[in-house]
């Protein structure tokens, strides 16, 4: 055989993952046009009539800005009819995750992204509800009161949650997709996308957010599904639906929501293996290994199944340092993670973000897994991954000895006691507890061991009894801090303020919003200003009791502010914010929600003056 022939194959083959690749970036109006065909063409008997029914309740989301406490912006609100719809402004009875645009991605705590997450993934948040009847989905109706856009993603599961016995399978389905777009207006509107149908009745929705496109907080009231008791039925009359539009959904339910490629073993024992390898037998190995790092993770698996050179160059452990299996959370299971582990012997970043859940990874398994490959860990993210318990914990804090970066946001469902493991990892520095079940002793002794930490986030950690112990602990302890989140700690006051200040000089980032129990009057933020001068971020949302003075202190002594909320007050007037914005000139987002003093004739002039400085003003309708 010709040296030239199997060069082609792999040529021919690289070409064919370019056109799919092309195929599943296109814009989605074409399938949607096929979608259409295939509902406009469904017939349905009299006795199988449409059920319409509102969510009955929400099981599981990634985040919200509300409090655990409390109904206002949270995620629970989703569950029942609509409370605002359809007018249109910031409600508290509504649903809001925690962030917008792009503007914590540009933050000091920021992390740097995993190479090799797929195109067609770009969820950041989600939200699962669950509803009283299975049905066979024909709409899914999402009631958004502002700032709508963000929904980017919804899926069905063939699980019931209420059922006494669990499935012997579960199988999510995309219904819907589209990439992140702008929606200019920021009215209420009912959103309605055309879904395609599935062989399964469903009770249990999600809706993936990607929020980075909009101007504000996304809003959702209520959220709809329509749906047949009984499986529609598909007429004839389909002749119309282009062919290469299935295909392609094909490919993007395969490499969006799943990782059948890595379910079955590959072996090279059954690969060809010419007499040479056409030019590849030229280039250098680490140059094939570079091309290589390009591949998606499914296509990696892919080409691993091609040829015997191939086959050893998609199985290097070199070309699994950073891990990122997040995307392929709908899929990722113990069968997974065996497959892997010879492969990722030499893993150092590993994303398993949103798997595991409703029986995908068992701890065995997670433990299985880390035993082999955990030893050169440093980065791990696991927020919420609810398969966790207090041994997974134990496994981490023991086979991962050189971990500096642990992610447990909204990981809720641990166990108080599992914390205490965290302190033997004395290494970390950055650590992220958002939404977690923490008790003070157990942090407390993590705060005592992890003294490198640079990144702290304690956000909605509702279980933590006294922040001012927390804040003078971390005072003593973590010299080295950068950034800090206390978003919503319900009880520190002055005094955890005044030990934050001065024994963590280095703070460039600062969330105390929705902080109830500081008072301007203390000097608290006074105080901040002055022994804060690296504060690039400081978050004082719905604090009443921020001042002139506190806005003055600022523009005198942190002019490397970016980012300052001060949504609620009462108390700060145009002039402090103009002195403000003069001093700080790299100021870029600013947020006068609902401060009383300051109304839209005072942001035109402010923005007029300061074009470069995003200010934000929600309204009520």
């Amino acid at each position: 055989m010709s040296p030239v022939f199997p060069m082609l194959t792999v040529l021919t083959m690289f070409y064919y993952m370019c056109l799919r690749r092309r195929a599943r970036t296109a814009t989605r109006g074409e399938m949607m046009n096929s979608h259409r065909t295939i509902e406009s063409n469904t017939r349905t008997s009299p006795l199988n009539a449409e059920v319409v029914q509102y969510a009955k309740e929400v099981v599981d989301f990634s985040s919200h800005y509300g409090s655990e406490n409390s109904m206002s912006y949270t995620m629970w609100n989703l569950a029942g009819v609509p409370n605002v719809f359809p007018s249109s402004g910031d409600f508290t009875q509504t649903a809001v995750f925690r962030t917008y645009g792009t503007w914590w991605d540009q933050c000091p705590s920021a992390s740097l992204p995993f190479k090799r997450t797929p195109p067609n993934f770009q969820s950041q948040d989600y939200v699962e509800l669950t509803f009283e009847q299975q049905v066979y989905p024909t709409a899914v109706h999402v009631l958004e009161t502002y700032h709508p856009g963000a929904v980017i993603r919804i899926l069905a599961c063939s699980a019931n949650p209420y059922s006494p016995s669990p499935p012997a399978e579960v199988r999510w389905e995309i219904l819907w997709s589209e990439r992140p777009s702008k929606v200019n207006a920021s009215q209420a509107r009912q959103f309605k996308p055309c879904i395609k149908q599935i062989n399964f009745p469903t009770n249990l929705i999600r809706l993936e957010i990607n929020s980075s496109l909009l101007d504000y907080y996304t809003e959702l009231d209520a959220v709809v599904l329509h749906g047949m008791k009984d499986k529609p039925v598909l007429s004839l009359k389909t002749s119309l639906i282009d062919m290469n539009d299935l295909e392609d959904d094909d490919y993007e339910e395969k490499d969006g929501c799943g990782m059948d490629n890595l379910n079955q073993k590959f072996s090279s024992t059954a690969l060809r293996e010419g007499p040479n390898n056409g030019y590849f037998d030229k280039l250098p190995y680490e140059l094939i290994q570079l091309i290589l790092n390009h591949l998606t993770l499914p296509d990696l698996c892919r080409l691993a199944q091609t040829c015997k050179l191939l086959h050893q160059h998609c199985c290097d452990p070199l070309q699994y340092i950073h891990l990122n299996l997040q995307p392929y959370w709908a899929k990722l299971n113990d069968t997974s993670l065996e497959f892997l582990q010879a492969r990722c012997t030499l893993v150092q970043w590993l994303n398993l973000s949103w798997t595991g859940n409703r029986g995908f990874i068992s701890v065995a398994g997670f433990s299985r897994f880390l035993k082999v490959c955990g030893s050169e860990l440093v980065r791990l993210e696991l927020s919420c991954s609810h398969f966790l318990n207090e041994t997974c914990l134990e496994v981490i804090s023991e086979m991962c000895p050189d971990l500096q970066d642990l992610n447990l946001s909204s990981c809720d469902k641990l166990p108080p006691q599992a914390f205490n493991h965290i302190a033997k990892l004395c290494s970390l520095k950055r650590l992220v507890l958002y939404r977690t079940k923490v008790e003070q002793t157990a942090l407390l002794s993590i705060l005592n061991f992890c003294s490198e930490l640079q990144h702290l986030s304690l956000g909605s950690c509702v279980m933590i009894e006294e922040y001012d112990v927390i804040a003078s602990m971390i005072g003593a302890k973590c010299k080295k801090l950068r950034t800090l989140d206390l978003w919503r700690c319900k009880n520190i006051t002055e005094n955890g303020i005044a030990e934050l200040a001065s024994g963590c000089p280095l703070l460039e980032e600062l969330d105390l919003g929705w902080c109830p129990t500081l008072q301007s009057s203390t000097g608290c933020f006074a105080r901040l200003a002055r022994q804060l001068p690296n504060l690039q971020k400081l978050f004082l949302t719905a604090n009443r009791s921020v001042c002139d003075t506190d806005i003055e202190e600022l523009a005198c002594n942190c002019i490397k502010l970016r980012q300052l909320d001060i949504l609620g007050t009462r108390m700060v007037s145009l002039a402090s914010l103009r002195k403000l914005l003069e001093s700080c000139k790299d100021l870029s987002l600013l947020d006068v929600s609902f401060c009383s003093q300051i109304d839209n004739r005072a942001v035109l002039e402010l923005s007029a003056n300061f074009p470069k400085v995003f200010i934000k003003r929600s309204f009520t309708q």
